[in-house]
């Protein structure tokens, strides 16, 4: 099983705690994790036949704009055939942030991993071992 990148925005380490459980999960099942805050990941989507992508709703529940968008921007379109899951937290709405980032990532080819996983603020317990079982899936997906 090859390398699976984890690659995150936090800005209050809601989501980047959810990143570690996943990375958790994935290095504990059978494959190797590569966690990746937004601003440190300098590979390249094509080292990776899976990824983890993790960012909090921001503003009118939108993914956020200074650094995580534009990443975003860039790779969405190395993302054909890729296997991915998508996660993040929130603090209002009812997720929409994340349904649309879901059709995002279908329209550009990728292979969802189950529905996105959202946590409102920090996860708690239940949140946490949702996060690992999604490393685990992922790791086996």
């Amino acid at each position: 099983m090859g390398k699976i990148a984890v690659i995150y925005w936090s800005g209050t380490g809601n989501t980047a705690a959810m990143a570690e459980e996943i990375a958790k999960g994935i290095n504990e099942n059978g494959s190797s994790a590569d966690l990746f805050s937004v601003d440190a990941f300098s590979g390249s989507i094509s080292d990776y036949e899976k990824i983890a992508f993790g960012c909090s709703s921001m503003g009118d529940e939108v993914l956020e704009e200074s650094e995580f968008e534009p990443f975003f921007e860039k790779i969405e379109n190395s993302l054909g055939g890729k296997k991915v899951a998508l996660f993040g937290s929130f603090g209002w709405g009812d997720g929409k942030w994340m349904r649309d980032w879901q059709e995002r990532v279908e329209s550009k080819g990728a292979n969802l991993f189950s529905e996105g996983l959202i946590t409102n603020g920090f996860p708690d317990a239940n949140a946490k071992e949702q996060c690992y079982s999604l490393g685990k899936g992922l790791a086996a997906f």
